[in-house]
């Protein structure tokens, strides 16, 4: 090889060492050999790439532009907390193998609630061995069979390889990232499902016990503490990635909408099954209210979940704390009130809660991710489970003590009962004295309602017909007049008809009242003859006299100003046909038909009238 060739060499090389080192700079190179046992979590290590547009592939994020796009050291804990977003995030893994023998190496995402997780591992032919999985997607998707996301590196000796994951959620997005060695994985796994199964154990325990007293007390309580165990087990069993690979509705068991509507549908079982333990319906009626409502929302909201998760997610999860202060709240308020249930309810339930609001704050990005925060609902659900234990017993006991208290205060009722009963009969004959005043009392108001118009509240035509015949009576025995006006609603059956019975009801009140507090006299009387007729009695007055209180009274309806479309007036008016006495004249058949009389002349007249 010439000296030119050699130059020519190393101006390449070096021009590639060049274009490369701006990708080098910020990636942090993991070395397999180097790994501790302990699994080493890899926050500081990877590059995180936010893909607003969720379309970049993984040919596009490789190249060297992109690369320089990777940002380094983004998380402080052990986790990514990216929050609630809809953009998709691709992580950028350095790793090599600086010994002389290959390894293998297991790269854990340990958070089975991420939506999408695809993983791109170069597979030594220049392409990439790629797994699409995620919690949304079916588990026979993943590359190692396991609750979380495993996905095996085969690293050679003396070579390094970058390996992209690009993750997508419809919820919170929390990556924790670790690498693993395949033996302590496999240790640690087993320890995880057995700490797992005995969660589902303790579960189980508490829903044969609870089922059994059910049959044996008939008590209703323990059957909707059977139903928010098998609710919560649900929902622990889909958050933790461990539910069938089974499709509810098109989607999988483990899914996201899943886990959203399991914690729901929990929810609703633990407030129901609350409402009967605090016994909050006659206690605490707000609260029960506010319970009630709460459990139609959370009843309801799987529908919505599965129509809008990624809209709503973050909402549900401020909801689902609301719920938790909301009982928390109802609990503190049950204690204040010295109820014995309640103190059992915050000692177990509250630790449950905290548990549950833990995990949420976790997904949140509020807390940091550790055994306490992400197993937190689990913890929790087992403690108020064992707690539970004792209140149920306690109130077998409670149940016991009363039934024996009932059966001393039957003997004492035995020995009170003939005391009583010559008590009674003093007490009856008092009681039936004063039953009858009573009855007197009501019989006057029942008098008094028969004498007003139920609808308007004026007096009605019974009342009317008595006041018109002692008024004439008065008026010839003292040679006084009397007027009478008959008054009749303009086309009000057409406005029925338009408008509904309840407009006309509500227009004949309006007529009434207007009529009532336009009369000047109290001696004056309106009242309600039938249907849309009503009728003036005035004493002391000539037939001018009432002429010019029936105008005034016609007045008063018009400045109602009441729209009516079928009258030509276009405001709904009246008809007023006015009489008087005569002298010496007694019969108010007489009086009725001249007024009767005068209003058929008002009608023909054009109506909105008074004749006399």
């Amino acid at each position: 090889m010439t000296v030119d060739h050699h130059f020519r060499l190393f101006f390449l090389l070096l021009s590639l060492l060049l274009h490369a080192l701006p990708t080098w700079a910020g990636a942090r190179v993991v070395d397999a050999v180097e790994m501790a046992q302990e699994p080493l979590s890899l926050t500081a290590q990877v590059g995180v790439l936010q893909d607003p547009s969720r379309a970049l592939t993984v040919q596009a994020v490789s190249t060297a532009e992109m690369t320089r796009q990777f940002q380094y050291g983004l998380a402080s804990g052990a986790s990514f907390a990216l929050g609630f977003t809809r953009s998709a995030y691709w992580f950028r893994l350095d790793i090599g193998n600086s010994g002389d023998e290959p390894v293998q190496r297991l790269l854990v995402v340990s958070n089975p609630r991420i939506s999408q997780v695809d993983a791109y591992v170069p597979d030594g032919q220049g392409g990439y061995a790629v797994w699409r999985t995620g919690a949304d997607r079916p588990q026979t998707s993943k590359a190692y069979d396991n609750r979380n996301f495993v996905f095996p590196l085969q690293l050679a000796a003396h070579s390094q390889q970058a390996v992209y994951l690009r993750v997508e959620s419809s919820i919170g997005l929390l990556v924790p990232l670790q690498l693993w060695s395949v033996e302590v994985f496999h240790a640690h796994e087993r320890n995880d499902y057995m700490a797992r199964s005995g969660y589902v154990g303790i579960a189980v325990a508490m829903i044969l016990f609870n089922l059994m007293l059910f049959i044996a007390l008939r008590d209703r309580i323990y059957l909707l503490y059977v139903c928010f165990v098998l609710g919560t087990v649900g929902c622990v069993t889909i958050k933790n990635g461990m539910a069938p690979d089974w499709l509810l509705f098109g989607l999988p068991l483990n899914s996201n909408v899943a886990y959203y509507a399991s914690a729901s549908l929990a929810l609703s079982a633990l407030m129901l099954f609350m409402r009967r333990m605090l016994q909050t319906e006659v206690t605490l009626p707000r609260g029960d209210r506010l319970l009630r409502g709460m459990i139609l929302f959370f009843l309801a909201s799987p529908v919505v979940f599965a129509l809008a998760l990624p809209q709503v997610s973050r909402y549900a999860i401020l909801l689902f704390l609301l719920a938790a202060v909301v009982m928390i709240g109802v609990g503190v308020a049950c204690a204040l009130q010295r109820q014995r249930s309640a103190y059992f309810f915050l000692a177990a339930f509250g630790l449950l809660i905290l548990g549950g609001a833990s995990t949420t704050l976790r997904a949140l990005g509020v807390l940091p991710t550790n055994m306490f925060t992400e197993d937190g609902l689990q913890l929790g659900s087992s403690l108020e489970m064992l707690l539970l234990a004792f209140a149920l017993a306690d109130r077998i006991n409670v149940m016991r003590q009363e039934k024996l208290q009932a059966q001393a205060q039957l003997l004492q009722a035995q020995n009170q009962l003939v005391e009583s009963l010559q008590r009674s009969e003093r007490e009856l004959e008092r009681r039936v004295a004063q039953r009858t005043e009573e009855l007197q009392v009501l019989n006057q108001r029942l008098e008094t309602l028969s004498m007003t118009d139920a609808l308007t509240g004026i007096a009605n035509r019974r009342q009317f017909d008595e006041l018109l015949a002692l008024e004439c009576k008065r008026a010839a025995r003292h040679a006084a007049p009397l007027g009478l006006a008959i008054m009749d609603v303009d086309w009000f059956k057409p406005y029925n008809d338009r408008y509904g019975h309840p407009a006309g009801d509500a227009c004949l009140r309006q007529i009434a009242q207007a009529l009532v507090t336009a009369l000047g006299r109290p001696t004056d009387v309106i009242a309600r003859y039938g249907g849309e007729e009503f009728v003036l009695l005035a004493p002391m007055s000539d037939l001018d006299d009432t002429c010019a209180i029936a105008q005034r009274l016609l007045e008063a309806v018009r400045s109602l100003q009441l729209a009516h479309a079928d009258s030509p007036f276009g405001e709904v008016t009246l008809s007023i046909g006015v009489a008087a006495l005569l002298a010496g004249e007694q019969q108010a058949q007489a009086l009725m038909q001249r007024a009767d009389a005068a209003l058929y002349r008002a009608k023909q007249s054009g109506r909105n009238r008074v004749e006399g």
